[in-house]
């Protein structure tokens, strides 16, 4: 089953673009979940959920959304994350785990995470620490696109993210991978010029896809739901609403290609 949301819902910027234009935030998901029946939030990156927001977003979407929860950063970007940290994160999911509504867990790796040895001793404490939560991992680094580490994710029944984003040098290519029960994709935008320039983080990922570029997807995400048991897209070009737009046209074109 294909499940096509955004990365992401509580945006001023979509106001206008997706949201009624005085619409309070406190409303934005109930409105989200009229027209997309899942969501990637990005929060628990930033700061360290509880379950007390996780209950409430179960509350607000009425059921009718699944939610992939992005782990917190110090579990993929520091050398050393105390197991604690790791606990409390995977305690904060209870309420979504309980209700069957945890879509998937995000493991957003960054760049400089390239040594593969190690990266895949660390990637096996994690999935020993949340077997059996759908876990899934992006890698930012294309030291990682290998047989080898396809193998080992599929051994470990961990999902491989693929990703649509700029293609600079080092930077992971558009390829369609599934190594788990969850597939997973993630468009980024193909926004080069502000991949690494820019001043403020959403300046990356203010871009919108064309038709064509979308329907380039559609074979390889059709091809990933057909190895899976569910397929996962959000769009993460977030600025302005044009996550909301080209999740809307993805899910358009993939219905007339029936």
């Amino acid at each position: 089953m294909i499940s096509i949301g955004t990365s992401g819902f509580s945006y001023d910027d979509w106001r206008g673009a997706f949201y009624p234009d005085k619409m309070p935030q406190g409303e934005f998901l109930a409105y989200y979940s009229k027209y997309f029946d899942t969501c990637e939030l990005n929060f628990s990156y930033y700061r360290m959920p509880d379950s007390n927001i996780f209950e409430r977003m179960l509350e607000k979407s009425g059921g009718k959304v699944s939610f992939s929860v992005k782990a917190f950063q110090d579990i993929t970007h520091k050398p050393q994350c105390p197991p604690e940290i790791i606990r409390q994160f995977k305690d904060s999911l209870s309420p979504l785990v309980d209700e069957g509504k945890l879509a998937a867990l995000l493991f957003q790796f960054p760049y400089s995470f390239k040594d593969v040895s190690a990266g895949m001793k660390y990637i096996t404490v994690l999935n020993e620490e949340f077997n059996p939560l759908p876990m899934v991992v992006e890698f930012r680094n294309r030291v990682w696109i290998s047989e080898n580490t396809f193998s080992f994710l599929k051994e470990k029944n961990i999902g491989y993210v693929c990703v649509d984003e700029p293609q600079l040098k080092g930077l992971m290519p558009p390829v369609g991978v599934s190594t788990s029960d969850v597939a997973y994709v993630r468009f980024h935008g193909r926004n080069s010029e502000k991949w690494w320039d820019h001043k403020e983080a959403f300046e990356r990922y203010d871009y919108s896809y064309t038709d064509a570029e979308l329907a380039g997807w559609v074979p390889k995400i059709k091809a990933l739901d057909e190895k899976s048991k569910s397929t996962l897209v959000y769009m993460n070009n977030h600025y302005r609403g044009n996550a909301v737009k080209n999740a809307k046209r993805l899910r358009e074109i993939m219905e007339s290609d029936k």
